[in-house]
């Protein structure tokens, strides 16, 4: 299957500025997250950055990965990979698959597993992913997403509480997990191009705002999200310092 991916950088982070060209071992970030991509997707796929300041294209251009300039002021990753179909002129029915820019040790056949999403799920208009939950303590944390799925594949609903609630073994309080276990939300996500067009012109959703959630906004409205379920973990991005530390020494030669 043809699609392109698509990696939004946005140089501007509270938490650890000018992330996407943080140094690690002598490749910016979000090089080191498209030569990742490059591991796991055929050669004829294209893999752009999406960024909305010329140092980060041209730290790309350093590194021979393609970069886009975009706006600066737009609301969302939804909105900046938009404007990145319109300047790449992207068809409507053409699948764009997005890779966060803080995701240096994805996993490369993830994102072609995504994107496939589309291609057996007609009626879908995005495709995500999803593990497993093997631990308590995930289950429990509102920051890490819960996905629960219907019978084709395609998701029922996502949230940061524990779903889907076990009524007989949680009636105490949650101690262990239930059987199938529940699934935590991966955030990747593949798109038709022209719906990646219409998400940003379509109204929030109630739950969407009550859970700080934007794919319950495609829910709300109707359309379908097809859902892969991985049987590993994904590897951890890089919000802090200290997750980029640990991203050195992965790297570290």
């Amino acid at each position: 299957m043809s699609f392109t991916v698509l990696i939004p950088a946005r140089l501007a982070s509270t938490r650890l500025p000018n992330k996407p060209l943080a140094d690690i071992a002598g490749i910016p970030m979000v090089v080191r997250v498209a030569q990742r991509v490059a591991q796991g997707v055929p050669q004829s796929v294209r893999i752009v950055v999406a960024a909305d300041d010329p140092c980060i294209v041209e730290a790309c251009a350093a590194f021979g990965v393609q970069a886009l300039l975009t706006r600066v002021d737009h609301a969302s990753g939804s909105d900046r990979l938009a404007e990145a179909c319109d300047l790449l002129g992207l068809a409507d029915d053409e699948i764009v698959v997005n890779v966060q820019g803080d995701e240096p040790l994805i996993d490369p056949e993830l994102v072609t597993a995504v994107a496939d999403l589309l291609g057996r799920h007609h009626t879908a208009s995005m495709g995500t992913a999803a593990h497993a939950i093997d631990a308590v303590q995930d289950f429990k944390n509102p920051n890490v997403v819960k996905v629960v799925l219907n019978a084709a594949g395609l998701a029922l609903y996502f949230s940061r509480a524990p779903i889907a609630w076990w009524r007989d073994g949680y009636a105490d309080g949650i101690h262990s997990l239930a059987q199938p276990a529940p699934l935590r939300h991966i955030g990747i996500y593949s798109y038709r191009a022209g719906f990646l067009r219409l998400f940003p012109t379509l109204a929030q959703a109630p739950m969407e705002v009550t859970e700080a959630l934007e794919q319950l906004r495609v829910l709300w409205h109707g359309y379908q999200i097809a859902v892969h379920t991985s049987l590993t973990a994904p590897g951890a991005g890089v919000d802090t310092p200290q997750d980029l530390e640990r991203v050195r020494k992965f790297f570290a030669p």
